[in-house]
């Protein structure tokens, strides 16, 4: 679809109040809700109005279909969602001005995560995705500036380079101390009352609140099609989950403010930073008793620690122990890069060297993307030269018998019969063959390069 004709299709799903009958019915609601007790705040608080403006609507759905996502339990795509909204938006503006819009209940779908175990992600239909986001867009920009500076998740403008850069400041000024807490799964169990609370003291509008209610509360449809309803939590996988979270969270950044602590937060990964052991101590069980009495949220034991900083995660680095610390990459990040990397480059699958590189390229100009905010290049020159190799051991897995290997060589340049029996009938296997000087010199690096295989160091300089 060409950007015309979606902006053609925005245009019609969200059209102006004039000349059309669902403006009609919206401004009858909107009289009518005049009428009933004008001088309370709920009436004078016109943020649902705010949301549904047609140029609000339409950045939404422009995030939304920008997002993609699968489909909720109605089958919806986002592709479909202006065709769908063409048709019901007027009823659903009428629903959400009076006050009286249901969400569906989001689809449940578990997602591994990298250090074990799942994490349980809710998919909303793409309806409710397009009123979360336009929800987000007002209401992000009327809380944000009210966070602390510390919070650096899921807020514009910060990112989590920035909160690993702060950590790093934190270390280099002589806090050689973390305190790293670890929320446990804290997503799935923020307290709804709690959280509404602190909604309502910033926003009076009780249809907004009835609605986040509402979203809350929807219920999760599980594989088997039972539906469970969500008594506790922000479910992850809805635009409006974050900004939640950091509503939440904000009374415990403001704790440590009081405190005067040094500290990063980005969403549930929470980093103190103290001088000494002892005091990293003190601050663990205090803070641990703060965040389980006030916020009814619990700390999970296993993988909280107080330590040295660099024998700990964040955001998937770690730091140097040196006086002026450096940034590196943490090692189950390493892994987890190094886990991918033989995914892709495994000799039995049966590919092309070029499609194995492609597969390869898209890969990693997204992990340097993120990692390449390290301060080692020395590892990305080791996993450069770690690569190569697992991709001559697929090279010489394809070759299979001595006769196609001798070929294959010969073909690339070795000439010498002594290397060319030597290496063709190796009897070893392919990892300790892929050192070989003659291999290397028949599949060089600059072979990848030819295809298109980008050199981490490179792209870690850039």
């Amino acid at each position: 679809m060409s950007g015309r004709q979606r902006k053609s299709q925005m245009e019609l799903a969200f059209m102006a109040e004039t000349g059309s009958e669902a403006p009609t019915s919206d401004r009858r609601v909107e009289l009518r809700m005049a009428k009933q007790e004008p001088e309370s705040e709920a009436t004078t608080e016109r943020l649902m109005e705010e949301i549904c403006e047609p140029e609000n609507m339409r950045r939404a759905l422009k995030r939304v279909q920008g997002n993609k996502g699968a489909p909720g339990i109605d089958g919806i795509t986002v592709e479909e969602l202006p065709k769908y909204l063409r048709k019901n938006w007027p009823r659903h503006r009428e629903e959400l001005l009076r006050g009286n819009y249901r969400p569906k209940p989001a689809r449940r779908k578990e997602i591994p995560k990298p250090d074990g175990g799942v994490r349980n992600l809710s998919i909303p239909c793409a309806v409710d995705r397009l009123i979360q986001q336009a929800m987000l867009q007002v209401l992000q920009q009327r809380w944000d500036r009210t966070f602390s500076e510390h919070s650096y998740g899921f807020r514009p403008g910060r990112s989590q380079h920035q909160a690993v850069a702060r950590a790093q400041e934190y270390i280099a000024a002589g806090n050689r101390i973390v305190v790293d807490m670890d929320l446990e799964k804290f997503f799935d169990r923020v307290n709804h009352d709690i959280l509404m609370g602190r909604i309502a003291k910033r926003e009076k509008d009780k249809r907004l609140l009835k609605l986040i209610r509402a979203f809350l509360n929807a219920g999760v449809v599980m594989e088997d099609g039972v539906v469970i309803p969500t008594e506790e939590g922000t479910p992850q996988g809805g635009p409006l989950s974050p900004l939640l979270s950091n509503l939440m969270l904000d009374d415990l950044d403001r704790e440590l403010e009081r405190r005067g602590h040094c500290f990063v937060r980005y969403a549930d990964d929470c980093n103190v930073y103290v001088r000494t052991e002892r005091a990293g101590q003190r601050v663990m069980e205090s803070v641990s008793e703060f965040i389980t009495k006030k916020l009814k949220l619990k700390v999970n034991r296993e993988k909280s620690a107080v330590a040295v900083p660099w024998q700990r995660k964040f955001l998937g680095f770690s730091f140097t122990s040196e006086k002026a610390p450096r940034r590196r990459i943490a090692p189950k990040a390493r892994e987890r890069f190094k886990k991918r990397v033989r995914e892709i480059t495994q000799r039995n699958r049966g590919v092309s060297m070029s499609q194995r590189i492609s597969e390869l390229r898209q890969y990693v100009v997204g992990w340097v993307g993120y990692f390449g905010y390290c301060e080692t290049p020395s590892v990305m020159r080791e996993l450069d030269s770690w690569i190569r190799r697992h991709l001559r051991c697929a090279q010489w897995k394809a070759w299979r018998t001595c006769k196609a290997r001798y070929k294959a060589l010969r073909g690339l340049g070795i000439t010498d019969p002594v290397d060319l029996r030597k290496l063709a009938c190796c009897s070893r296997g392919p990892w300790p063959v892929s050192t070989y000087s003659i291999l290397r010199r028949a599949v060089p690096n600059s072979y990848f390069d030819s295809l298109g295989l980008p050199r981490l160091a490179d792209l870690h300089r850039h």
